[in-house]
């Protein structure tokens, strides 16, 4: 089969690698179509835990292939939404319910064989059925199962007034989750103007066009929406400065959001009185798990749309133009790998 495979950091190569086989318990997928995000960025730089030689894509949705011994549940032929993590269940974390800090974490697409491939081996359980949704809907169930985490690390208060720094995929399913999850006012902010019109259309109160090249005056732009400060401030960017401005946004009491991935070497100045002393609260979001079947449930119920997220394909040979399309195209929202065609 055809995958892309990292040798190291910054180094791959679309080949031909040997057909994997499910093993019990398993499923063998065809994939259909694999988003591409910023953790991948990250990954191709040699972050985010990433292992190689590595098959990266981790937002995988396929069809049944093939089933391994043992597999229920399942049909050949069926279209799933696959979840990337795999726990261990046996260390400390995994045995006092904190799975997301499983020593032995294993993701699909980071530290194990991802989607950006012909075929992809998952265990059953983590496949979820997806049938009844279309491509483009179904290729951010993986994203938004991470929002939904992202909103259970939040323990969103019921009226709060809430900025979002970022239009990106994350950020626009984030504004949706915090719109339907009891908020009274979502600002979203952002650098482009299209993913700032498409927030609206997804029920966003208030937008503001912001210049990543004057952050300071962006800033003073944003207070101008809550002067006496937002309860929330979610930072979706992983832009070191942005996070670094946000306690100043929020009200006396406010959390802070660091939901988007910054560099591992990235640094930014708090002050330590200023959080004892306005008893701020600064939380972070990191990945995600058991989350896929609410993610679904609130893609059918159409409270979280996905339409226009999507706005680039590209076949599984063009994965360097996809790369350099989420990079910096600015008319990329979202790019995703669909094997076997070409864009």
């Amino acid at each position: 089969m055809r995958a892309v495979v990292y040798e190291s950091a910054g180094h791959f190569a679309v080949t031909t690698v040997p057909t994997p086989r499910p093993a019990r318990g398993e499923v063998l997928l065809r994939v259909e179509i694999a988003g591409m995000c910023g953790t991948d960025l990250h990954i191709h730089d040699g972050g985010f835990f990433s292992a190689y030689p590595l098959t990266p894509g981790h937002e995988i949705v396929g069809r049944v292939e093939e089933l391994g011994d043992g597999v229920a549940g399942l049909d050949v032929g069926q279209r799933v939404a696959a979840d990337n993590t795999v726990l261990c269940g046996h260390c400390s974390y995994c045995r006092r319910d904190q799975p997301l800090f499983c020593r032995n974490f294993r993701s699909l697409g980071v530290n194990a064989a991802g989607g950006f491939a012909e075929l992809v081996v998952v265990r059953a359980e983590k496949c979820f059925d997806a049938g009844d949704l279309d491509l483009m809907t179904a290729v951010v169930t993986e994203p938004l199962a991470c929002v939904v985490h992202g909103m259970d690390v939040l323990d969103l208060r019921p009226g709060a007034d809430v900025v979002v720094f970022g239009a990106g995929p994350t950020g626009l399913l984030l504004a949706q989750a915090l719109l339907h999850g009891g908020a009274a006012r979502v600002t979203v902010a952002g650098p482009t103007a299209f993913k700032l019109e498409l927030a609206r259309s997804f029920g966003v109160d208030c937008t503001v066009l912001v210049d990543r090249s004057a952050p300071a005056e962006s800033i003073e732009l944003v207070r101008a929406v809550a002067p006496d400060g937002f309860d929330v401030a979610v930072d979706a960017t992983g832009a070191p400065e942005l996070i670094e401005r946000c306690p100043s946004l929020v009200r006396d009491g406010g959390t802070v959001l660091v939901y988007g991935m910054a560099g591992e070497s990235d640094r930014t100045a708090f002050s330590p009185y200023e959080i004892f002393r306005r008893e701020l609260t600064v939380k972070g979001s990191f990945a995600q798990t058991h989350c896929f079947d609410r993610a679904l449930a609130e893609l059918r119920s159409g409270r979280i749309r996905a339409d226009g997220i999507v706005t680039h394909t590209f076949g599984l040979e063009e994965f360097g133009a996809a790369l350099d399309a989420v990079r910096s195209d600015r008319s990329c929202l979202k790019a995703a790998i669909v094997p076997g065609t070409s864009s």
